[in-house]
């Protein structure tokens, strides 16, 4: 495959998975902000639902794209910034991951309020607490990744 092409791909799934990650995290912050249960399962169920659309295909595209532009461009994986990038994307990885199963209770735990007409349990917020704490990690694990990716020195 073309290197460029490989590296288009690289780029808007960087774009996709950094762009629904903040979108997710902001939406679900202001609906849980607002209290009000049915808009914080509608989120939840769609937050739920971008992750598995668009988050989860591009946590897969990016370690097989970029290992592909690092084979075709000549670097090293031993390259300080390859290491440091990788190291950081699974740290992100590994925050994302109880995420999706803390969203996916969140939005259950939601649902059943919703159903019987009353307040969201203490676990919920137990959960968004959790999920709070996680996606700081998460976060700056990424932004920092995209700096490596584009100025590629630690």
């Amino acid at each position: 495959m073309d290197y460029q092409l490989i590296k288009l791909v690289h780029i808007v799934s960087s774009t996709v998975l950094f762009g629904t990650g903040v979108g997710s995290a902001f939406y679900m912050l202001r609906a849980n902000m607002s209290k009000d249960v049915p808009s914080i399962y509608f989120t939840a169920r769609n937050v739920v639902l971008a992750d598995w659309i668009f988050t989860t295909p591009t946590v897969i595209i990016q370690p097989l794209t970029g290992i592909a532009m690092v084979m075709m461009s000549g670097y090293s994986l031993s390259d300080s910034w390859l290491v440091t990038s990788i190291v950081l994307f699974v740290i992100a990885g590994l925050a994302w991951l109880p995420v999706v199963w803390l969203q996916i209770k969140m939005r259950d735990l939601a649902g059943e309020a919703v159903g019987s007409n009353s307040e969201l349990p203490s676990l919920y917020w137990k959960y968004e607490r959790i999920w709070l704490w996680l996606g700081m990690i998460a976060f700056p694990a990424i932004m920092c990744v995209f700096y490596l990716m584009v100025f590629k020195s630690v």
